[in-house]
């Protein structure tokens, strides 16, 4: 049954991989197909398409190319499993296949780079970078979309999504100065969280909590840095410490619970030390 999956050999290598992973996800829905693959929609898909996408990253940040290259596969799995949902809805409005997906972000790129692909002269970044956010602008538009802050998904992780509501402020002017006035801002938010926390209102101090995170949202992109790189940064540094005061323990045959915490706060400032020796 796979050989019938195989590409003509006249097919130039992407092109015949691509038609081979197209008629593999419609065998996958096919009515005699996968039952699990059958059963899922959009929505249910969704959540693994976001998931992948951050497997991809994970894989950057590691400088793994044999693993980057085995998630981008897929990612772009994911894309053609939406495509091929879409496409079993072809008596319905807004039905779409993989081609014209293909097709949408071909024409885009092209729309979004006259001075690549049309006559426009060529631009710096910064000249480059307004023309594309002015073209991104004409399009939200034509699809009805007014408002300054309109088109940003609502699905995007909270501080990637901050990040790109004042980024998108800022450009009308409604924005700090700089750097140090966003710090201000920060220590004007923790006093009122820490005025909030005698009462132990949970909704208050969500509010306040999240003003907190809003406004370092803001201070990432005043230093133009990417807070969502920055915490997984930190995830990753307090994982390899955590490992390493634990891996400590264990030599020493004690374990966590029965360290305490002073004494885990005494390795914890040893492994410190020793990535600075190291240079971490």
């Amino acid at each position: 049954m796979a050989d019938n999956l195989l590409p003509p050999a006249s097919l130039q290598a992407p092109e015949a991989e691509l038609a081979r992973l197209l008629a593999i996800m419609a065998r996958l829905r096919a009515p005699d197909g996968c039952p699990w693959d059958r059963e899922q929609s959009f929505a249910t898909i969704a959540p693994y398409t976001i998931e992948e996408a951050y497997e991809v990253a994970d894989a950057i940040t590691r400088q793994d190319l044999p693993a980057l290259q085995d998630e981008l596969g897929d990612l772009l799995f994911q894309v053609v499993y939406h495509a091929q949902m879409a496409s079993e809805l072809a008596s319905e409005d807004g039905s779409f296949d993989f081609a014209q997906v293909a097709r949408g972000i071909a024409d885009k790129m092209i729309r979004r780079h006259p001075h690549v692909f049309g006559d426009a002269a060529a631009r710096d970044v910064a000249a480059q970078n307004e023309a594309w956010e002015k073209q991104k602008q004409s399009e939200r538009q034509a699809r009805a979309e007014t408002g300054t802050l309109a088109g940003i998904p609502t699905a995007l992780p909270a501080l990637t999504r901050a990040q790109k509501l004042t980024r998108r402020a800022a450009r009308v002017g409604f924005d700090w100065p700089d750097a140090a006035s966003v710090l201000d801002k920060l220590d004007e938010e923790v006093a009122e969280l820490k005025a909030e926390l005698p009462a132990a209102d949970r909704a208050r101090m969500a509010d306040e909590l999240g003003d907190m995170l809003f406004v370092l949202a803001n201070l990432a992109r005043k230093l133009d840095l990417d807070p969502e790189a920055c915490l997984r940064g930190a995830n990753a540094k307090f994982e390899r410490r955590f490992t390493a005061v634990e891996n400590r323990l264990a030599a020493s045959g004690v374990s966590l619970a029965d360290a305490g915490l002073a004494r885990m706060e005494e390795e914890w400032q040893e492994v410190k030390k020793e990535e600075k020796r190291s240079g971490k």
